[in-house]
């Protein structure tokens, strides 16, 4: 068996294992051991030699330093009662709207994501702020649940996002770059939720209650308990933009910033502090377990010869490169629904890639790195509340056990509509994509 045709194999058998519920960071590391060892012709010798070095050289990248530091940064967020804080002042100004409290969830989601970029934590944590203020005015299981789910996508698409820095790492595109390109998606995105917020009360007049008007003036005074939030992403994100530091050390200054607020509201004391350390490492190792098998499994392909010969062969046959991002991008919403997005995108990447790097759209290769890295975070977000398998669904919907999941299912297909809306906006006009990128 050659070494192209063990490169095609490995993926029937990478499905199975992820089938058998094996961990996604074991199953790539036992391909890649397995497709290693076969192409050596079975000599143990370079396959050991590879694992020392691939070890080393993965988790000694400066790059990679970024990712704890933002879970962190998260960790301490949750913490500082944050969350709360950018609720009630969202809920203050929009919650008397029809579906407003709802609205406002998202809006608190869109606000955390600044300073979060995990989904999974920040719809975990707007849950538990929003749902029960949700249940309180009469909203419905099935519409509270999926409005949250979805407003949780937000944590992963406003950057900073560790998906974004994964990818960044994996195709060698400049971070802060990559943090300005997602910022007008992340904004359209929490706008397309308000809008389907907004049609589904008026299609379902009973999914939502109604409570009365906040005064101007404890609205605003809600709004000034948000100042954390806002100084601690502006000095995050626009330091980096403005070139006072690297995103790595933005990240540094960003968990610096958080745990500050976390210290002066009074919520952070020793206990919690070694509760933010110990989830950020457990976090932090799960990941890096994951990079590795994907660094591990991905040499493997590159040594079969795999994307090579696939971006090769899809340029021979003279598809049109919207074609071909087409059917990438439903193969993600499809896959999405399956794998987490880490995986997804640690998996994928390496193969798809150089596909389009060898596309010709009329753009220069960064922009078409940088756009195709968006579209891709977006569809990868879809599939987290896509059902059956969308992760953000079932961590809903665990903290809400009394909405049966059926509910949710039917209410969170009007937000899926209204990514896939916002994927073909940005497919078609890549410049809302590149729009406040320099050059």
């Amino acid at each position: 068996m050659t070494n192209l045709e063990l490169g095609f194999w490995s993926f029937p058998v990478l499905l199975l294992m992820i089938f058998l519920r094996a961990p996604i960071g074991l199953a790539m590391l036992l391909c890649g051991f397995g497709g290693w060892y076969f192409a050596m012709g079975g000599n143990p010798t370079p396959l050991l030699a590879k694992l020392k070095s691939e070890t080393y050289t993965t988790f000694s990248s400066y790059s990679l330093s970024i990712i704890p530091m933002f879970l962190l940064m998260g960790q301490f967020a949750t913490l500082s009662g944050m969350s709360t804080a950018l609720f009630k002042a969202a809920e203050s100004f929009l919650g008397h709207r029809r579906g407003g409290v709802a609205m406002a969830a998202v809006g608190a989601c869109a606000g955390f994501g600044a300073i979060c970029g995990s989904s999974l934590a920040t719809a975990a944590t707007m849950s538990k702020v929003a749902l029960p203020e949700l249940r309180r005015y009469g909203y419905s299981g099935g519409f509270s649940t999926a409005t949250l789910a979805a407003g949780g996508t937000l944590g992963i698409l406003i950057p900073p996002s560790v998906i974004l820095v994964i990818y960044a790492i994996l195709t060698e595109q400049n971070i802060a770059k990559l943090f300005l390109a997602a910022f007008i998606p992340g904004i359209l995105a929490a706008l397309g939720y308000i809008i389907t917020i907004s049609i589904y009360v008026r299609l379902n007049p009973n999914s939502a209650g109604t409570r009365p008007a906040v005064p101007m003036g404890e609205r605003f005074k809600a709004l000034a308990n948000t100042w954390p939030v806002l100084v601690i992403f502006v000095v995050v994100v626009g330091g980096i933009y403005l070139g006072w530091f690297t995103p790595t050390e933005g990240s540094a200054i960003g968990a610096a910033g958080t745990g500050l607020a976390a210290l002066l509201s009074g919520s952070l004391n020793w206990s919690l502090l070694r509760e933010s350390l110990l989830g950020t490492a457990k976090t932090t190792g799960m990941i890096f377990f994951i990079v590795l098998g994907a660094g591990f499994y991905n040499g493997f392909l590159a040594l079969s010869g795999v994307p090579q010969f696939m971006s090769d062969w899809v340029v021979g046959q003279g598809y049109s490169p919207w074609l071909v991002l087409t059917i990438i991008l439903v193969f993600y919403l499809i896959f999405g629904c399956l794998m987490d997005s880490l995986s997804m995108i640690l998996l994928t990447v390496p193969i798809f890639f150089p596909v389009i790097s060898a596309m010709d759209f009329g753009m220069s290769t960064e922009h078409v790195a940088i756009w195709f890295g968006i579209l891709v975070l977006i569809v990868v977000e879809v599939g987290l509340i896509t059902p059956p398998v969308g992760m953000n669904l079932f961590i809903i919907n665990s903290m809400d056990r009394e909405t049966p999941m059926t509910e949710t299912y039917k209410a969170v297909m009007y937000f899926v509509g209204s990514d896939i809306v916002r994927v073909i906006i940005l497919v078609m006009f890549p410049a809302i994509t590149l729009f406040l990128l320099p050059g």
